[in-house]
Order: structure tokens, then C-alpha cells, then sequence
């Protein structure tokens, strides 16, 4: 169970490295529509126009990827919890284990069994007045 969720915590992680590179992207692309726009020669084919148009439509989309990006962030660190929540409860059931384990290997090695145990009396507790 636990490696199954660790296994969907590192797809997330994944997920939002590809949507922050994407992020990136955009960034970059935006930068250089700004310093043609800026300079006042647009590249060749393109008017001031329609890389103001471009520009525009980049900065949505880089808002749109923002949003996604903060969901998955949010999907990651609830993941990340819920993975550190299975592991301790896999570490207390392991202890649980080796100490019954423990336990029936004593009873074992002096000849009491769980049954003869059940049916023994329990010594009165001397120190209740």
C-alpha cells in the first residue's frame, strides 16, 4: 500500500516539474515578445499588433498554468502527508509483529503456552489497600 502511494506521489511530483517547465516556457516566450515589442523592430512577419495579440493570449494561458501548478503543488503536499501517515502506521504494525513473534518465541522456549496461560490464575496486584 505504501509503495503503491509513493508511486502516485512521485507521478504528482512529476506532473508539477512538467507544469513548472511549461511555466518556464511561457516566461521565456514572454520575455522575448516584450523585448521585440520593446524594440521597436518586430521580428520579421509580425507587426506590433500581432505580437501584442500573442503576448496577450500567452499571459492567460501562463495564468491558467499558475492555477494548475498551485492545485498540483497542493495535490503533492497532501500526498506527501498522506505517504509519511502510511508509513508510520506500516513501522507500528511491524512492531506489533516482532513483538508478538517475540513473545510466542519466549512462551515457547519455556513451555508456557497460550492456552495454559489463559486458563492460570493471575496473581492479586499485593499493592491495592
Amino acid at each position: 500500500m505504501v509503495s503503491l502511494v509513493k508511486l502516485q506521489l512521485r507521478l504528482s511530483e512529476w506532473q508539477l516539474a512538467q507544469l513548472r517547465q511549461q511555466e518556464r516556457s511561457l516566461q521565456d516566450e514572454q520575455e522575448w515578445l516584450v523585448g521585440a515589442l520593446n524594440g521597436g523592430k518586430p521580428p520579421a512577419g509580425s507587426s506590433s499588433d500581432s505580437i501584442a495579440r500573442r503576448l496577450n493570449r500567452m499571459s492567460v494561458g501562463a495564468r491558467a498554468i499558475q492555477a494548475q501548478a498551485a492545485q498540483q503543488l497542493d495535490q503533492v503536499r497532501t500526498e506527501s502527508r498522506r505517504v509519511r501517515q502510511l508509513e508510520q502506521v506500516a513501522k507500528a504494525a511491524l512492531a506489533d509483529k516482532l513483538r508478538d513473534a517475540e513473545k510466542r518465541s519466549l512462551e515457547e522456549m519455556t513451555g508456557i503456552s497460550p492456552a495454559a496461560r489463559a486458563w492460570t490464575p493471575r496473581p492479586a496486584n499485593r499493592n491495592k489497600p
